[in-house]
């Protein structure tokens, strides 16, 4: 392993101090839970939307990972350990997993048919309980960490074995497992979103919505690489290599992500609202109401048009410091979309979702569980040499940096 391409020092004082703002959300989070008189409930709400959030930025990094060995880029060399990093989050989060199956009855409405007012939805529920009921949806669950677990093992493993041996073929092994491993991973992905979040509203349904969830892990991800290579590229030894060219790769990746993501959005909207079926259309309805309707607002003027344009130029994409900019902005409507999508399902009154309180329960609950996931993300980047030194691109990527041999 090539030592000269170690983690700075300094990496390990940015883990310590994510750690600590994790450690203030979860007291914030705690306290505003005490004060909103419903502490049992706001907690399972509050931390399916905090899960959700990190949970698909862990799956965007497994997925990207895939992707550039798939690929062969010399972008994806760069940006292959917190890609890494990133996807070996998904142990942690399988744990995390626990507190959703505890609080399954106060999160989902099929796992309690009989609380449900609407004597036609509870019919539709009851229809769908071979499927949606608490033991099949954690044994489900269950697969789905499994799967994810071991392809970003496998593939971490691969890749520090190549470090090791210099072995080329260890690429080819590493292609080998991707090429299925994607597909399965869109599987399971999809289901795991049906599962999660669109099985709120069971008598819900929309064939977009897992491809719509797989485009959401991607920006986020996306936003989140970005922000670590500007932290990165600011650092020796990696300041020489990640270079105005390398951000630009990544901005264009981030603009292709922002467009799919508003591709599907509005595809799901087009299909649902012209099709007017009375399943479909009140989960539109209910959000264009009230303040729901200016978060959908929100979504399309920061969230795609604004993110868009900004990423149209060439020099914004090259400026590591104003690209994370646009990476930041991203991240916090990628919390937004996720509140605006998940959120309604708890019938939550417009006044409620109104006051500055509820967001801040929400914000505490996604800054804890953050602090978890960060911690785990900076403790793995730590660890292993910051580029993969055996790859065979690595003089492509050297040379590229201004680090010829």
């Amino acid at each position: 392993m090539n030592k000269s391409y170690q983690a700075p020092a300094d990496l390990g004082r940015i883990q310590y101090s994510a750690v600590g703002l994790g450690l203030l959300g979860l007291i914030g989070w705690i306290v505003g839970l005490l004060v909103s008189g419903h502490a049992r409930e706001m907690f399972f709400h509050t931390y399916l939307v905090a899960y959700v959030f990190w949970v698909s930025v862990a799956l965007g990094c497994l997925g990207w990972l895939m992707i550039q060995y798939l690929g062969g880029a010399s972008w994806g060399l760069l940006i292959r350990r917190i890609l890494e990093s990133g996807a070996s989050t998904l142990l942690p989060m399988a744990v995390l997993f626990v507190p959703v199956i505890v609080g399954i009855g106060d999160i989902y409405h099929w796992a309690n048919p009989a609380g449900i007012e609407s004597e036609e939805i509870r019919a539709l529920v009851e229809k769908k309980t071979a499927w949606l009921n608490p033991s099949f949806f954690t044994a489900r669950a269950v697969f789905y960490f499994v799967v994810l677990v071991l392809l970003a093992t496998v593939l971490r493993r691969l890749s520090h074995r190549l470090d090791r041996e210099g072995d080329p073929s260890v690429i080819q092994t590493a292609q080998n497992w991707s090429g299925p491993g994607f597909l399965l991973y869109g599987l399971v992905c999809t289901f795991a979103s049906i599962d999660w979040v669109m099985s709120l509203e069971p008598e819900w349904f929309s064939s977009m919505f897992g491809l719509l969830s797989i485009a959401g892990s991607g920006v986020s991800s996306m936003a989140l690489i970005i922000s670590v290579s500007v932290v990165l590229a600011g650092r020796e030894p990696m300041s020489g290599v990640i270079r105005p060219k390398h951000f630009h790769d990544l901005g264009k990746l981030l603009m292709a992500l922002v467009c799919v993501w508003a591709y599907f959005s509005f595809s799901q909207l087009l299909i649902i609202w012209s099709g007017n079926l009375p399943e479909e259309i009140p989960w539109y309805i209910e959000r264009f109401k009230g303040p729901w309707r200016y978060l959908g607002v929100a979504l399309i003027l920061l969230h795609f048009l604004l993110p868009f344009f900004l990423l149209l130029s060439r020099d914004l994409k090259k400026n590591a410091r104003r690209l994370v900019l646009v990476a930041w902005l991203v991240i916090a409507m990628r919390f937004v979309d996720l509140f605006w999508v998940i959120v309604p399902s708890f019938d939550l009154d417009h006044h409620q979702v109104a006051k500055f309180s509820t967001w801040a329960i929400y914000i505490a609950a996604t800054i804890g569980i953050g602090g978890v996931w960060l911690g785990w993300f900076f403790w793995q980047l730590r660890s292993h040499s910051l580029l993969p030194s055996n790859d065979p691109q690595i003089e492509e990527v050297l040379h590229a940096g201004g680090h010829g041999h």
